[in-house]
C-alpha cells in the first residue's frame, strides 16, 4: 500500500502534470470504484484542478466550485500517467482522467477491489474522511509520545494505526523501528522517554529522507514503479538478507496479512520474535536465539 512517502511522490507528480488543468471527462471503467452517488462523478468535468493534497495515505484533489475527489489505493491501486485518450487497460484498469496534455489512468491489480473513489462536495465533507492520525513531523516530542501511550500496544502497531499517527504503513513502520534500534513488539506503555523522543527524531527523519529521495529519483517523470520494497531499505522486505547495519539476518513475523520484518542484533538483543504460525507449530522446540534458530536449520539439513 502507498505510505506517506509513495504517496507524496504521488502529490508531486501530479502537481507538475496536471495542476490547474481542466479536467475534460472521467471515464469509469469499474463499478466498485465509485462509492459515492452525489455530486456525480460528470459534476467534475470542465471543472479545473486546483491543488492537491494528502489526507493520511488517501490523495485529495481540489477542483473548483468546492468539488473534492477523495482516492484511497489501497494495497494494490497505482496511478498512471497516459497520452491523451489511452484506453483503460481491460483486466486491472477502474478509471481514467482525461486532460489536454494526458490521461491519468488508475488500475488495481489482482481479483480484489479495495480502491477507492469518493466525489463530494465542501471542505467539511473532505474531513470526513480523515482517521485522525497525526503527521508526526508537527508533533513536539511530548506530543508524540502522549499519542504513542494512549493506548497499549506494540510499536509496530501504534505506528500502523491511522487513528494515531498519519500515513505511516507496514514498510515505512519496520525502517523506523530498525533505524530507532527498538523493538517492533515492545509495548507503548514499556517504552522510555529517552526511547519515544528518539522514535520522534527518527520517525520524522525516516519519512522525510524517503520522501526526498523518491521525488528526486523520480525527477519530471510520472511514477511508474510504486512499491512497498524499495533499493536500500534497512528492513523491509529483508527476510534472510544481511542487515546493513551489523550483518546478521532481518527476521521477520508474519501475522494476518501483514508482517515485521527487524533485525534481532539491533533491535531485540539477539532475540527471536516468536512467529504465530511456526511458533505453533514448534511449540518448547522454538530457538529463543538466531544462533539456536541456525543449529536447528542445519540439523534439519543434516
Amino acid at each position: 500500500m502507498p505510505e506517506l512517502p509513495d504517496v507524496e511522490l504521488y502529490l508531486s507528480a501530479l502537481r507538475s502534470h496536471v495542476g490547474g488543468e481542466r479536467l475534460n471527462r472521467a471515464r469509469l471503467a469499474s463499478p466498485f470504484l465509485l462509492r459515492s452517488v452525489d455530486p456525480p462523478l460528470d459534476a467534475l468535468h470542465g471543472r479545473r484542478v486546483e491543488g492537491f493534497e494528502r489526507l493520511g495515505k488517501r490523495i485529495v484533489w481540489r477542483f473548483e466550485d468546492d468539488l473534492f475527489a477523495v482516492i484511497h489505493l489501497m494495497i494494490a491501486g497505482r496511478l498512471r500517467w497516459r497520452e491523451p485518450g489511452a484506453a483503460i487497460p481491460g483486466k486491472v484498469g477502474l478509471l481514467a482522467l482525461d486532460f489536454d496534455k494526458g490521461t491519468i489512468l488508475m488500475t488495481e491489480a489482482g481479483s480484489r477491489r479495495q480502491a477507492s473513489l469518493h466525489v463530494v462536495r465542501g471542505r467539511a465533507a473532505v474531513d470526513a474522511f480523515d482517521p485522525g492520525g497525526a503527521d508526526v513531523a508537527s508533533l513536539t516530542a511530548d506530543a508524540f509520545a502522549g499519542i504513542l501511550r494512549r493506548e497499549n500496544h506494540t510499536l509496530k502497531r501504534a505506528l500502523t494505526d491511522p487513528h494515531l499517527f498519519s500515513g505511516i504503513g507496514n514498510a515505512y513502520s519496520d525502517e523506523i523501528l530498525h533505524a530507532a534500534r527498538l523493538s517492533p513488539m515492545k509495548l507503548t506503555d514499556a517504552i522510555t522517554d529517552d526511547e519515544a523522543a528518539a522514535l520522534h527524531r527518527v520517525a520524522i527523519d525516516v519519512l522525510d529522507r524517503w520522501k526526498q529521495q523518491l521525488i528526486e529519483e523520480n525527477g519530471p517523470g510520472f511514477p511508474e514503479k510504486v512499491t512497498a520494497f524499495r533499493e536500500g531499505m534497512a528492513a523491509h522486505g529483508r527476510y534472510g538478507k544481511p542487515c546493513p547495519v551489523c550483518g546478521t539476518p532481518i527476521q521477520r513475523i508474519v501475522y494476518a496479512h501483514n508482517e515485521a520484518n527487524y533485525c534481532p542484533t539491533c533491535q531485540t538483543g539477539g532475540r527471536l520474535l516468536a512467529d504465530r504460525a511456526l511458533s505453533r507449530l514448534l511449540k518448547r522446540d522454538w530457538p529463543s536465539n538466531l544462533d539456536a534458530f541456525e543449529r536447528a536449520k542445519e540439523a534439519r539439513k543434516r
